[in-house]
């Protein structure tokens, strides 16, 4: 049996042993666990049955062919079929070490997306409105639902700094890759000479954790309230209603002021510190692991210039993989599936071969 034949029977072997522990009725904690690891083996062992059946049809044929028994026109018949077989073998062979890479569990998860306006002043708060509005149209078009925990708007237009969560299936995964430094080329609207500026925007998008995956004590909570002011703040700032966390241990302080409602503000400023925590631990068990890859699409590092929007020439090029579209009006638009699917091709593409290393 070869080391990929073992992998397969571990994985069915567990697949098994989460199956009869979720049927001895163990707690409700336990159970929500046990229900997670089966969601996400279920699609592989399906697979598995399905290649252990294609490699016994495939053994079927060889052994008709082989036979000297086998009637003429049956082993034409199978010698015929065999390379569609094989063919099917091969794909689902593919497919199936691709599951087997190791996956992050964040992947599934909603995510925290922040745009904050980098280097250009109200042309780089234009842009990061532009950048938001592109998230949120994709988020649009895949059923995700989109909701501002904090903003903070430009004096001309589009956001200094505008903070979100997006729920729904698999957010994460398809933007993780986004975060780093986005750059513009273009034509300012508050330019009347005509000259082409470039300016910039910082996109960070963290796994949206949930209180299984964090729990927080709140006695390493800071609460303050204050009266909301600025851009956001003005239907508000009668009240103190603006909610400022401190987490004691780490020091990471979040704040939000967007809602009438103290308890909705104290409630998203949760969210939001949840993540960021989430995002922390993650980071800290990357850069402890010796195997960490050296070639991945991104750090994560949101100091990495990761893609550039050149308005006057049509085009969006991502620096991690050289590829350029000429189809920025889909792009703003929140088209982004091609580079979305481009980026997730490479990044499977690079663990596959680091693996069979």
């Amino acid at each position: 049996m070869t080391g990929f034949d073992h992998k397969l029977e571990g994985v069915l072997d567990r697949f098994a042993i989460i199956e009869a522990r979720m049927a001895g009725q163990p707690d409700a904690e336990t159970y929500v666990r046990l229900s997670r690891d089966y969601a996400e083996l279920e699609p592989l062992v399906g697979r598995i049955r399905q290649l252990r059946s294609v490699e016994r049809e495939l053994s079927d044929l060889d052994h008709m062919i082989a036979d000297a028994g086998t009637d003429r026109d049956m082993r034409v018949l199978a010698e015929a079929e065999r390379p569609h077989v094989m063919e099917q073998l091969e794909a689902l062979t593919q497919e199936i070490r691709l599951s087997l890479l190791p996956r992050d569990r964040a992947d599934d998860l909603g995510a925290i997306l922040e745009v904050r306006a980098g280097t250009g002043g109200d042309e780089a708060a234009l842009f990061a409105g532009d950048l938001f509005r592109m998230y949120q149209r994709y988020a649009d078009a895949r059923g995700w639902k989109v909701e501002v925990l904090s903003a903070t708007e430009g004096e001309h237009g589009g956001y200094r700094e505008i903070i979100a969560a997006i729920e729904g299936r698999g957010v994460f995964e398809r933007l993780k890759f986004e975060s780093g430094v986005h750059r513009v080329q273009r034509v300012p609207a508050t330019e009347s000479s005509g000259r082409i500026h470039t300016s910039a925007a910082t996109v960070a998008v963290l796994p949206e954790a949930e209180e299984v995956d964090l729990e927080i004590d709140e006695a390493d909570l800071r609460i303050d309230t204050f009266r909301a002011s600025g851009s956001g703040g003005q239907h508000v700032n009668t009240t103190d209603s603006a909610i400022r966390i401190t987490h004691v241990p780490t020091g990471v302080v979040v704040a939000v002021q967007d809602e009438r409602s103290q308890h909705k503000n104290r409630a998203k400023a949760l969210k939001l510190l949840r993540a960021r925590l989430y995002d922390a631990e993650r980071e800290r068990l990357a850069s402890e692991r010796a195997a960490q890859r050296k070639g991945q699409v991104g750090s994560g590092d949101r100091s990495e210039r990761i893609r550039t929007y050149n308005f006057g020439q049509g085009r969006v090029t991502d620096h991690r993989i050289n590829l350029t579209l000429y189809r920025l009006p889909q792009v703003m638009e929140g088209d982004l599936d091609e580079l979305v699917s481009a980026l997730l091709s490479e990044d499977q593409a690079q663990r596959l071969a680091e693996a069979e290393m």
